[in-house]
């Protein structure tokens, strides 16, 4: 039997959850990625970003997401990267169905409701894997 090394467990374990085989590299099913950027009204409120989080960690409940990932800007610095926005929220669907669902899931819902009046802009991007 193959020794297991901590990485490939770590790697097969979340590939495993996000319905992901892994032949080299991930390859996907259908897998749909949703990328949101959070850009705050009052970036330098500390209270602001802090209840922001509090609603990505509510958010994160949503019963459709199967991995999420919520950073901040990485201390990189290349003129290419912008790091003005407040929190990055990553978030993994097995289809376009899931993440058609999340958005019209009450948790969803209540993000929007409860949140919007922190940010000043969000820019989201919303992709799938390549046809093969």
């Amino acid at each position: 039997m193959k020794e297991q090394t901590r990485r490939n467990f770590v790697k097969s374990s979340v590939a495993a959850g996000l319905g992901f085989h892994l032949t080299g590299e991930l390859a996907a099913k259908e897998v749909f990625v949703h990328h949101v950027l959070f850009y705050l009204k009052n970036p330098e409120n500390k209270a602001d970003e802090a209840k922001l989080l509090e609603g990505l960690n509510k958010l994160a409940k949503c019963p459709t997401i199967k991995m999420v990932h919520i950073g901040t800007p990485a201390a990189t610095n290349r003129e290419v990267i912008d790091r003005k926005y407040a929190y990055s929220w990553l978030c993994f669907f097995e289809s376009p169905a899931d993440e058609e669902a999340y958005q019209k899931h009450p948790i969803h819902d209540d993000f929007r409701n409860n949140y919007a009046h922190l940010w000043e802009k969000v820019v989201i991007y919303d992709s799938v894997g390549p046809k093969r």
